[in-house]
């Protein structure tokens, strides 16, 4: 079973074998992952919330994929910058989004990793329509390593932010001449009206999901319990089995035939003294 978390690269290098190492990068990520008992995982490679390049060193390249070769930790996702739009109707951050993103999937190829996930964004009221082809336009204009594949996420859905509905997922497979994947969140597609907190809703929303999107294109899924209702459009997410989606619906998502093989990647919250080891182990138990 491959699950893990979104883990920090930040902060002194951590290793089993020394306390206080005298650099950081990339390779926290990978001790980090198996301290919290994870074999897959998530990363950004630089603060999510500024307009920054990633940096890396020939060391830190083939050490961390050395180490996750090693460490038996693997795939890795790269989580775009939280500030990319691809959606936008606005040429400077259109240009924006593009340079990211495209820094991004030139560094999975650097690190050997697969995949690079992006929300869509919001079209910031061009319409539903243009705020699609905006994003496909911008995936088009990107120069993806043929090592990589760029994953757009489902979303919430609250305003005019676009991937609540499978059916924009889908289109944006259907418009962009890239060869695309699908990362599914579960906590986002639970706000945004896909019930998931019954063994049945799951049944009925991962079959939505095939007949909308395709199995086929589900390359990622993060695993997230909700703190808010189905269909409420808030994005918040809860520990595993502990929220609105509740231990049923947990138990019935992590054991569908169409999940079994796909990594799972946790972005669930660290308080009330449970972190990602505590999450890591929730969803073991849950798998049957």
């Amino acid at each position: 079973m491959q699950v893990g978390a979104h883990v920090s690269v930040s902060g002194s290098r951590v290793s089993s074998d020394e306390e206080t190492p005298p650099y950081d990068d990339i390779r926290n990520a990978v001790h980090r992952q198996r301290n919290f008992g994870g074999n897959c995982g998530q990363v950004f490679t630089t603060s999510p919330q500024v307009w920054q390049q990633p940096e890396l060193n020939d060391e830190a390249t083939e050490g961390f994929q050395a180490e996750s070769t090693e460490q038996e930790v693997g795939p890795w996702v790269i989580h775009s910058s939280y500030l990319v739009n691809l959606a936008t109707p606005k040429e400077d951050l259109h240009e924006k989004s593009r340079d990211s993103m495209q820094a991004e999937v030139d560094t999975a190829a650097q690190l050997g990793i697969e995949y690079v996930n992006v929300h869509l964004g919001a079209h910031t009221g061009a319409g539903v329509e243009q705020g699609l082809d905006n994003a496909a336009r911008t995936l088009d204009e990107l120069d993806i390593p043929d090592s990589v594949t760029v994953l757009v996420e489902s979303d919430a859905g609250s305003g005019t932010k676009l991937g609540g509905e499978f059916e924009h997922l889908a289109a944006i497979l259907e418009r962009s001449e890239q060869d695309l994947g699908v990362c599914l969140d579960t906590a986002h597609a639970f706000a945004a009206g896909y019930d998931l907190s019954t063994a049945e809703a799951v049944k009925e929303s991962l079959a939505e999901f095939d007949d909308v999107v395709g199995f086929e294109n589900l390359a990622c899924v993060h695993l997230n319990d909700s703190k808010h209702g189905c269909g409420t459009n808030k994005d918040e997410h809860a520990h595993i089995g502990e929220g609105e989606i509740g231990e049923e619906g947990m138990r019935a998502f992590i054991n569908h035939d169409a999940v079994r093989e796909v990594p799972l990647v946790l972005e669930t919250p660290t308080e009330d003294g449970r972190g990602f080891a505590w999450n890591i182990d929730r969803v073991h138990e849950l798998a049957e």
